[in-house]
């Protein structure tokens, strides 16, 4: 398979970032895609809503469908993922991008923040997922794929935030279980993940602001490396932690100057990344 055209995507938290640009590359090869996400209102800190992302996917080359959706809830997950079923007439891929972050030590932690880390990240990958999996199943070639990173168990991934690694793995958890269990009915699962930092509102609001921003690759880097996953036979490309960089050299994309907006800034180097896999 070498696109997306006619197959529909269910993408939580697509309305910007990483999940909107996944959604774009797969417009362009003519898909539908569902924004399954909370801002139906502009936010005063962060881009675009469900609707600003569906004019921005229909504009690239496919269909929409802009659904309010916060994965914590069972009710609104099932709404969602039957809305996009009536609409395009089946499911044939999996993005879960949703995801909560804060990288605070263990007593600085609130549990109201624990939970929503929780609640969103391994909770939410896990309700969106088990909620897709019976249209998966009538796919042709389904995929499921969760941006989340390597399980890697060093300390060092754990002592400076252990609750947001927690949360994050849970997601990379899924992958490593749901594989195995799926594998008979040809649903693939992998996770996706950047060496480096991306330029995301994450990275902005949290982790440095302009500066740190001026050292990360942009998004287009990880749809690039997502279609490359989820054009792939699902029977035969299943249980993976994929690297952005490892995964588009596997398809012959070496050269990644240009997902750099800044040339020749050093980059930052993401979290969770295992020093068993050094860049290609």
């Amino acid at each position: 398979m070498s696109d997306l055209s006619g197959k529909t995507l269910f993408i939580s938290g697509a309305s910007r970032g990483i999940g909107l640009a996944i959604a774009k590359r797969a417009a362009q090869d003519g898909a539908n895609v569902a924004i399954a996400a909370k801002t139906a209102e502009p936010h005063p800190k962060l881009e675009g809503t469900i609707y600003t992302a569906a004019e921005e996917v229909e504009a690239a080359g496919g269909r929409a469908l802009p659904v309010i959706c916060d994965i914590r809830y069972e009710d609104q997950v099932e709404d969602a993922v039957a809305k996009t079923v009536e609409a395009f007439g089946g499911l044939d891929i999996c993005v879960n991008n949703a995801s909560a972050i804060q990288l605070t030590p263990t007593l600085e932690t609130d549990m109201k923040r624990y939970d929503l880390m929780h609640g969103i990240n391994t909770r939410g990958t896990f309700l969106v997922s088990k909620t897709c999996i019976p249209h998966l199943k009538k796919a042709e070639n389904p995929h499921v794929l969760n941006l989340s990173p390597p399980l890697d168990m060093k300390p060092k991934w754990f002592g400076g935030h252990v609750a947001y690694t927690m949360a994050k793995f849970g997601m990379s958890m899924c992958v490593l279980g749901m594989a195995e269990e799926f594998k008979k009915d040809g649903i693939a699962f992998n996770a996706l993940w950047p060496r480096t930092a991306i330029r995301t509102a994450a990275v902005q609001n949290i982790l440095g602001g302009d500066e740190a921003m001026r050292r990360c690759r942009n998004v287009e880097i990880l749809s690039d490396a997502a279609h490359v996953i989820l054009t792939r036979p699902s029977r035969e490309f299943t249980g993976n932690f994929c690297l952005d960089d490892l995964i588009l050299a596997s398809a012959g994309i070496t050269d990644l100057s240009g997902y750099a907006d800044v040339p020749d800034e050093e980059l930052m180097p993401d979290f969770f990344v295992p020093d068993d896999m050094p860049p290609p």
